[in-house]
């Protein structure tokens, strides 16, 4: 797929930060969410991307098209004192930069979490996305996550409140049928 490839990302090398701090302020003046409605702070946002990969429990996800960062994805796996969640993971701040939408990035990206997800032994995966995120939702959905609610308070972007979509996915483990 035009040279991209997804990478677990577990250090931040060369022009890295710069890539990723450039990807996500474009995903976000495009709508294409990350929390934000207009950008952070530069300094705040390479604070953020650089402290992602010092929490044990967050796995980050960079998709690459010739070696720039144009996408990423992260996987939150439950705390060690959480028993009762300790088999399901969540996947949040997944975007992909305008300039390389339409080229599959995103499922490439969801397709590595899984894997990932599947490897460690999870065996669910929630996720939640605004409602006006239309691509996300036909991706997540022709990717198997099923809708399980709507928030209608989700998010509150100028002024207005947007519903949120929540989905899930079961992650059968090597060798095994989902259910």
């Amino acid at each position: 797929m035009k040279d991209i490839r997804v990478e677990l990302l577990k250090s931040l090398e060369g022009t890295d930060l710069f890539d990723l701090c450039e990807a996500t302020d474009a995903a976000i003046l495009d709508g294409g969410g990350f929390g934000f409605v207009s950008p952070p702070k530069r300094d705040w946002l390479e604070r953020y991307w650089e402290g992602v990969l010092l929490v044990p429990e967050r796995s980050l996800f960079v998709a690459r098209q010739s070696g720039a960062i144009c996408g990423s994805v992260q996987m939150v796996a439950p705390p060690r004192n959480n028993e009762a969640q300790k088999s399901i993971v969540a996947v949040q701040h997944l975007f992909v930069a305008p300039w390389a939408r339409g080229l599959g990035v995103g499922r490439l990206l969801m397709e590595a979490v899984e894997e990932e997800a599947r490897g460690r032994r999870f065996r669910v995966i929630n996720l939640d996305v605004r409602e006006t995120q239309t691509q996300a939702i036909a991706m997540y959905e022709t990717l198997g996550y099923r809708r399980w609610g709507v928030h209608p308070k989700y998010a509150h972007v100028r002024g207005e409140w947007v519903p949120g979509i929540y989905f899930y996915k079961d992650v059968p483990p090597p060798g095994k049928r989902r259910d």
